[in-house]
């Protein structure tokens, strides 16, 4: 395995301006483009003042958007999910070449296999400005997942697309979407690939009390024995809610579930820290109780799991093999209870 020297990353803590006000496509990713070269200016700038070792930048949930609130997925798709070879992740990768490091971030895109449908995405973008990583959320409470178009979405990028592992010459690199934190079996799915660091963008409540995600965010790196860089956004402006409610607590976790760096309320780079990859991987390889991967019987669950399942695979897809777009919050709310009355008929809940 390829030496690493131990090298600086960032969780930077950026507002969101929303794009939920604009009233035509134009004037949203006008927003958009303002918003990337905002970024971009505070992304070199942080590096020129942490150090020329920072390798490894990851932005917020939906940075560039904010999320949906009450626009229907085909509105929402025109006016805020990016398209793949599209000018915003352009503006990105050029940020990536002019900073000369990985940006991991969070966006909502479209995917011409499969019109009408949106799915919000994490991605990394190497130094060379091309795409080393993209990773589809596969729980949301009201967006579409590949889970819901699962035949056909593994037909055409295979099972490898569903948990990917970019091996990168920063180490192995995972993505987990905002509150997908809160579920060990998304992490530890991406850890049975062999992922090390895990980029967690995130836009979400901050409380002076410890709150689930930053509980869950500990316990994953303990679980995985992986590092855990984890952005939360500095505010949401220009959106009903109060623009501070997601705001405060990026930080940088070490594979042991040790707290490195941590930022307060509003924009900052102070959430930055060394990674050290020969030290996790010399970790992962001590025998003790503390090496959970090692101790882990998996055979042991594949049954229970399978026996619990409820969630409708397939739920977006017609009968005749179309794809079915959900016409609004309502459709995740029934969803939702249809589950959760099929669990309680079972007598798990």
């Amino acid at each position: 395995m390829t030496s690493v020297t131990p090298y600086m990353a960032l969780a930077l803590q950026v507002t969101c301006h929303s794009v939920n006000r604009c009233l035509d496509r134009a004037t949203a990713r006008q927003r958009m483009a303002d918003s990337i070269a905002r970024i971009r200016e505070q992304v070199i700038a942080s590096k020129r003042f942490i150090g020329p070792d920072v390798r490894l930048v990851v932005l917020p949930e939906y940075f560039l958007t904010g999320f949906p609130m009450g626009e229907g997925p085909a509105v929402w798709a025109d006016k805020a999910a990016l398209d793949l070879d599209g000018p915003e992740y352009k503006a990105l990768g050029e940020m990536a070449r002019a900073a000369d490091c990985f940006i991991a971030g969070n966006a909502y895109e479209r995917d011409p296999h499969f019109p009408g449908l949106y799915f919000q995405a994490s991605f990394v973008l190497a130094p060379d400005g091309a795409v080393v990583l993209r990773y589809r959320r596969l729980i949301s409470m009201f967006a579409p997942s590949p889970y819901d178009v699962w035949d056909r979405y593994v037909g055409i990028y295979g099972t490898d697309a569903i948990f990917p592992v970019a091996e990168t010459e920063i180490g192995r690199l995972a993505a987990i979407a905002s509150e997908e934190i809160l579920y060990p079996e998304i992490a530890r799915a991406h850890a049975l690939r062999g992922v090390e660091i895990f980029v967690h963008s995130s836009s979400e409540v901050a409380s002076t009390l410890p709150t689930p995600k930053n509980i869950a965010k500990q316990a994953r790196a303990i679980e995985n024995l992986a590092y855990i860089v984890s952005a939360n956004s500095a505010g949401i402006a220009d959106i009903a809610i109060p623009a501070a409610s997601t705001d405060a607590g990026s930080k940088i976790i070490d594979y042991r579930g040790q707290i490195l760096a941590e930022t307060g309320y509003g924009e900052s780079m102070t959430a930055n820290a060394s990674i050290d990859l020969a030290a996790l991987r010399a970790w992962r390889r001590r025998p003790g109780m503390g090496n959970m991967p090692s101790r882990l019987p998996l055979g042991l669950f594949a049954d229970a799991y399978a026996a619990g399942e409820a969630q409708l695979r397939n739920g977006m897809v017609a009968p005749d093999g179309t794809v079915t777009p959900p016409d609004g919050p309502a459709f995740y709310r029934e969803r939702q209870m249809r589950v959760i009355d099929a669990l309680d008929k079972a007598g798990i809940l």
